[in-house]
């Protein structure tokens, strides 16, 4: 049911900072930040030549990224994010399956402009999943 991997994203304390060493100590193509309000979050997006790595800043007070922060003070990775061609029909499998998706169940549009759902880390061994329809 999934398909290629997405991206990996990681939660960090300083964007700019987080954004230079990739671009300046590993050479990464780089993005640009981009707000993204309906999740809390400020995303940039590093281009690899098979995937992405995202990093993702707190959007605000409540944001969702501020309590793994607190966590884990200096970052580290968040969630992975795995590609589904119809995001209706795999959330209908998994909850089939018994694994719960957060919030209401419905997809939100991501920072891709596609829909994307996430799943119960419990359910996943301890790992946070988000799908994205493609």
């Amino acid at each position: 049911m999934i398909g290629r991997l997405n991206h990996v994203a990681i939660a960090v304390p300083d964007l700019e900072a987080a954004s230079a060493q990739y671009a300046n100590a590993l050479g990464a193509k780089v993005g640009a930040p981009q707000d993204e309000p309906d999740h809390g979050v400020t995303v940039v997006f590093i281009e690899l030549p098979n995937t992405k790595i995202e990093l993702l800043y707190p959007l605000g007070d409540d944001s969702p990224i501020n309590g793994f922060l607190e966590k884990n003070p200096s970052g580290g990775i968040h969630h992975v994010c795995y590609e589904v061609d119809d995001i209706i029909a795999a959330r209908d499998h998994l909850k089939s399956t018994g694994a719960r998706v957060l919030g209401t169940g419905e997809p939100k549009i991501g920072a891709h402009g596609k829909p994307v759902l996430f799943l119960h880390p419990k359910d996943f061994n301890g790992c946070l999943v988000e799908l994205e329809q493609v």
